[in-house]
């Protein structure tokens, strides 16, 4: 533990609300309050990846000759994992490219790269670490003019003669340099068309939502880069992927649990489809069974699994970009896939994947042109405490809001990916500012074990912290009037106060909220799990925890 569990929790459970509003602050922390969650977020930026805290202040850096290529992953030993842009080397290029994965130590030594790029093959966008400590890199690779034909392309949507087809391997680091690929799985081996009946793909795409339509353009003209995957991510206890294709506005999920010959065919593995989709969500006249009206992704970003133990897990959180959406505004969505058992998804015959709408949709409608709008990149987080983290990646602004959807943090990129130089405090953020994706990790996260935390100077010139460290440095005051009993307990609680109290709240160790109520002299704890929490008693701009044990 990075710190005392005392100062975590006041830092996490609101002891003092204080919000801080400087209007000097145009980049870095541009506004907090005690209820921004505890932890440090890792960015991306130009040939750098910081590790930041919530006043903006840099915790650790480590250093790239490579700009992103894009994403950038903290491990739980505390060595990080980036992908470069390799400026050359491959015929294949895209907004995201990349081409070269490397992994550093704490202190920033390089300990293993892997070039993955060349005439015929690139690595783009996203990686991802495996927890056997092998790497899932999204590729793109070449399917030539003829491959194309052979697949049923009409060739009248073949501008460029050549198509890419999206591929994801999985690599087992060697030495400093190499790496033996262990599983593979490729797009092209799992299409359809009901174009040219001399194919041996060509089927009725409406009865075969498993399968992608090789000529469903999404009304583009049908460039090289048709699909442009531009995330994949991980769940271990479904061995699934989940990937975010933007151009076709389609998410998917695959079977990792194949072998790399059944990921190439529709049997095998843990859900007997090989390396068929096993759910899309997003456009269904994709597959045909839909039109353009029953369309709800537009560009979006890095969807995946919301982890066990946090709010909504299991169902998948999105950042829905709005591009080419009229109007165009971005969107966070959460939304829960229907299953029949977890992993197993259902449809009706002749019908869509549900569902039909998200459950939860954060967007600002206030004005009119959205002020929440990226067209490109970023990304959205579930936290510990329920708070959600934002990345409107264009502009390179970062936020998170609470339950109720009240900011509680912003932080403004002040560094340009050109060249790594930031703006002063009270300047106005610099161009190509943009972030492809933020994470926030927990204070006590496995990484900051046995690595001291010293903050160092913010990114932004002429930084000023002084709100900043007000509002996230609050003391708690004691008031003995407060009398909560039996304690421990294994159902009823009782308080007794002489003043009053608005709620109450209780909180786990990781600073989840489990209850809330308005005050009552009781109160039910029988089913919450054994173990300690702290109750936060509300008393006009006051709060009050006390730690509770249940039985």
């Amino acid at each position: 533990m990075i710190h005392k569990l005392k100062k975590y929790i006041l830092s996490t459970l609101v002891i003092l609300i204080c919000q801080f509003a400087n209007a000097q602050n145009t980049v870095g922390t541009t506004f907090v309050t005690s209820d921004v969650y505890d932890g440090f977020t890792l960015l991306n930026i130009g040939t750098n990846s910081y590790l930041i805290n919530n006043c903006g202040e840099v915790m650790n850096e480590w250093n790239s000759v490579y700009p992103p290529g894009n994403a950038v992953y903290l491990l739980p030993n505390g060595n990080l994992l980036r992908a470069g842009r390799v400026e050359s080397g491959s015929s294949i290029s895209m907004g995201g490219a990349g081409g070269i994965i490397e992994l550093f130590d704490w202190n920033g030594n390089l300990i293993w790269s892997y070039l993955y790029n060349d005439e015929n093959n690139r690595q783009h966008h996203d990686v991802y670490p495996m927890p056997n400590g092998n790497v899932l890199i999204l590729a793109a690779t070449i399917m030539t003019e003829e491959e194309a034909i052979d697949a049923g392309r009409d060739p009248n949507l073949l501008p460029d003669n050549r198509l890419y087809n999206e591929q994801i391997i999985e690599v087992e680091p060697i030495g400093a340099a190499q790496a033996n690929i262990v599983w593979e799985w490729n797009i092209k081996d799992h299409l359809i068309q009901d174009f040219d009946n001399s194919k041996l793909n060509f089927g009725n795409v409406a009865n075969s939502p498993e399968k992608l339509d090789i000529n469903f353009l999404n009304g583009a003209s049908g460039s090289e880069n048709w699909l442009h995957f531009n995330s994949i991510q991980y769940d271990e206890e479904l061995d699934q992927i989940v990937i975010s294709c933007r151009n076709l506005s389609e998410i998917y999920i695959i079977d990792h649990s194949t072998t790399t010959q059944e990921a190439a065919t529709s049997n095998g593995g843990t859900y007997g489809k090989g390396g068929d989709l096993l759910y899309r969500w997003g456009n269904p006249q994709a597959y045909q069974q839909g039109t353009a009206e029953d369309r709800t992704l537009f560009g979006q970003h890095t969807p995946y699994f919301i982890e066990p133990g946090l709010d909504d897990e299991g169902k998948i959180m999105l950042f829905n970009n709005g591009f080419q959406r009229t109007p165009e505004f971005s969107e966070v969505l959460i939304l829960t896939p229907p299953t029949n058992t977890p992993g197993f998804y259902t449809i009706e015959n002749e019908s869509a994947y549900g569902p039909v709408s998200a459950d939860y949709i954060y967007s600002d409608l206030s004005e009119n042109p959205s002020p929440f709008y990226s067209h490109i990149v970023s990304s959205a987080q579930r936290l510990p405490n329920g708070n959600i983290l934002i990345c409107e990646g264009i502009s390179g602004r970062i936020f998170e809001i609470d339950e109720n959807e009240n900011l509680v943090w912003e932080y403004q990129n002040p560094e340009s990916n050109s060249n790594n130089t930031a703006v002063n405090q009270g300047e106005e953020a610099p161009g190509n500012n943009l972030l492809f994706r933020a994470t926030k990790y927990a204070s006590d996260y496995p990484a900051f074990t046995n690595h001291e935390l010293t903050p160092g100077e913010p990114l932004e010139g002429n930084p000023d912290l002084t709100q900043c460290n007000n509002v996230l440095s609050q003391q708690d005051f004691e008031i003995t009037d407060v009398n909560i009993y039996p304690n421990p307990t294994s159902g009823t609680l009782y308080i007794k106060t002489d003043f009053p109290i608005e709620e109450l709240n209780v909180f786990d160790l990781n600073g989840k909220k489990m209850l809330k109520q308005k005050m009552t002299d009781q109160l039910d704890v029988s089913n919450l799990d054994s173990g300690i929490y702290f109750l936060v008693l509300k008393n006009g701009s006051n709060y009050i925890t006390k730690k509770i044990v249940k039985r």
